[in-house]
């Protein structure tokens, strides 16, 4: 058999520094693009003023001689794109009719002509390489005809981009910078913060084996108050379920000695008796002995089924009820017969469906166990014949109210004090004044199997105010409350 693998754990510190820092990394990649795209943006205006600056410089170095323009490219405007990086300057000087005055004849035109004393700035290609140009309408007043001169200036995207990518790379740094610092002011934090959790685990695991104490919860933080009160109140209610269970085996091991003792002492009667009529005597009560340990055992393990089963929902499945009645009622005919005890049956309800013998069978339709309701039935008409005098009448009834199933088993016995119903659910609780070779279980059992299957169990008064009923009340199953036939 192959070694199961351990679930792999998680650390809440881990978590916690996760879903803080993931969110903050997300919003630094956020602040890290609209950095680099204002970078570029700044790089491109920066770029734009000196070319703008260059553009104007020419501009006013521009002379009328013999009535025509003459241009003069002055050094100043070069200077001002001095820079560490191999930016090429390119520039055009052209009159209104494309006469070129001054420059590069192949740098492009702008998209469009700027208006007088206005500049257009655009991306073009120059020798293979992406520049970025400005195109200034220069107007010269002094011609002896007014006229306009455009004045084109375009430098490549070397220093451009290199001035965007030094802003951006100093907003990186400082935003790793942040996220490291938050990081470790984080870590430093959560650990602190969580103090408290571990020394709720060292005072759980500082503790004896079987002390359900309650935990301090005064001083532990807002939310981890509810988890100790949690584990307090787990505690208050393992340590009930487990005193339950003790006296439980404490009360079943004293209810089993007492007939195992009695079996003893009748066999070594009936070992040492040379008579044959006392011997068979003593050998018939030790047979009346077994059989009520062999019940004892037999209700000892229903009631253990009932209690694991309210545990397991899950192995619940729509049932007959009134199948399950008859089929109790049909194995305890003989015991009834022997006790001279009318056991009867009636069944009220609405719809149904053909029986075998022809005639209308109702179905009373619970979601239930099989077997546990055929003990919860068996208990109730058991206990209601041992307690019955001879020529009483036991009766089970089903009935089918709106929404409900209702199985009630009634008998014309002593009954049971009102003062001491409820006592009577209590395991191996017996009624001084009943005499009877019960063990005390059975309506325990009954209780246990009914809230197994979240159905309520009450006692009241039997026919003519005497004896005992016994009411049962299941909700009826989804099928049977939307009048769909199973």
């Amino acid at each position: 058999m192959a070694p199961t693998e351990s679930p792999r754990r998680t650390s809440l510190l881990r978590q916690l520094m996760g879903w803080l820092l993931l969110p903050l990394a997300l919003l630094a990649a956020l602040d890290l693009w609209i950095t680099y795209r204002d970078a570029r943006q700044t790089a491109t205006l920066v770029q734009q003023r000196m070319l703008l600056g260059a553009a104007r410089m020419i501009g006013q170095q521009i002379e009328i001689q013999d009535g025509q323009p003459n241009v003069v490219l002055p050094p100043a405007a070069l200077e001002l794109f001095a820079s560490p990086y191999a930016d090429r300057v390119y520039y055009r000087v052209t009159q209104a009719n494309g006469e070129l005055l001054l420059g590069y004849p192949e740098l492009p035109p702008p998209p469009q002509p700027p208006a007088p004393d206005e500049a257009v700035y655009f991306d073009t290609w120059q020798n293979q390489q992406a520049v970025q140009a400005v195109a200034f309408s220069q107007p010269v007043l002094s011609a002896p005809a007014q006229t306009t001169l455009l004045i084109e200036v375009a430098q490549t995207l070397v220093g451009r981009d290199a001035l965007a990518g030094e802003i951006w790379r100093s907003a990186l740094w400082r935003e790793l910078g942040l996220l490291t610092g938050v990081a470790l002011l984080l870590g430093l934090g959560l650990r602190r913060g969580l103090r408290p959790v571990t020394r709720l685990r060292d005072q759980v695991l500082a503790r004896q084996p079987g002390t359900l104490e309650p935990l301090p919860s005064r001083h532990l933080p807002t939310e981890l108050a509810p988890l100790a009160d949690a584990m307090t109140d787990y505690a208050a209610r393992l340590d009930h379920h487990m005193s339950a269970h003790s006296r439980f085996i404490a009360d079943a091991a004293h209810q089993l000695r007492t007939p195992l003792t009695v079996l003893n002492t009748q066999l070594v009667f009936a070992l040492r008796q040379s008579d044959e009529p006392a011997r068979q005597e003593a050998l018939r009560a030790a047979q009346t002995t077994l059989q009520h340990g062999t019940r004892l055992v037999q209700q000892l393990l229903s009631f253990s089924a009932a209690e694991a089963n309210r545990s397991r929902p899950d192995t619940l499945s729509p049932l007959d009820l009134g199948q399950t009645a008859r089929e109790v009622l049909e194995r305890l005919a003989l015991l009834a017969a022997q006790r001279e005890i009318d056991l009867g049956f009636e069944a009220e309800g609405q719809d149904g469906h053909e029986g075998p013998d022809g005639r209308q069978a109702e179905r009373f339709e619970v979601t239930g166990s099989a077997h546990l309701l055929h003990e919860l039935c068996a208990n109730l008409i058991d206990n209601a014949l041992r307690y019955t005098p001879p020529g009483g009448a036991v009766t089970l009834r089903l009935r089918r109210p709106p929404g409900q199933v209702l199985l009630e088993v009634e008998d014309n016995g002593p009954g049971i004090p009102p003062a001491l119903r409820e006592r009577v659910f209590e395991r191996f609780f017996r009624l001084d004044n009943q005499q009877s070779d019960g063990c005390g279980l059975g309506l325990a059992i009954v209780r246990e199997i009914a809230q197994a299957h979240r159905a309520s169990v009450q006692l009241g008064d039997g026919p003519q105010g005497r004896g005992l009923r016994v009411t049962v009340a299941f909700a009826a199953s989804a099928t049977a409350a939307a009048g769909t036939p199973a």
